[in-house]
């Protein structure tokens, strides 16, 4: 499970880099998804996709790291966050 936590779980990323991972990867999962949030939303669902993301990537057995792979990686599993909100959501 350490690999699923990736760029994000190294000691030497700090708050900074994971918000602006999380800002990012949240509004391009926005933008992509065609949904309207607030940044703090964004800066959520962006990490929450990094982890999904890195999830993922383990499982593919796809190396995340840096900063480039962590966010590319961030955007993937905040889409799909984002997908699937929007599925559950519309089935009610």
């Amino acid at each position: 499970m350490e690999d699923a936590q990736g760029f994000l779980g190294h000691p030497e990323v700090g708050f900074l880099s994971m918000l602006l991972i999380g800002v990012l990867a949240g509004w391009i999962a926005e933008k992509v998804t065609a949904s309207d949030h607030s940044i703090f939303t964004n800066i959520l669902v962006g990490i929450a996709g990094a982890f999904v993301g890195g999830v993922l990537a383990s499982l593919m057995n796809i190396q995340v790291f840096g900063f480039i792979r962590t966010l590319v990686s961030a955007i993937v599993g905040a889409i799909l966050i984002l997908f699937i909100w929007h599925w559950v959501h519309n089935r009610r």
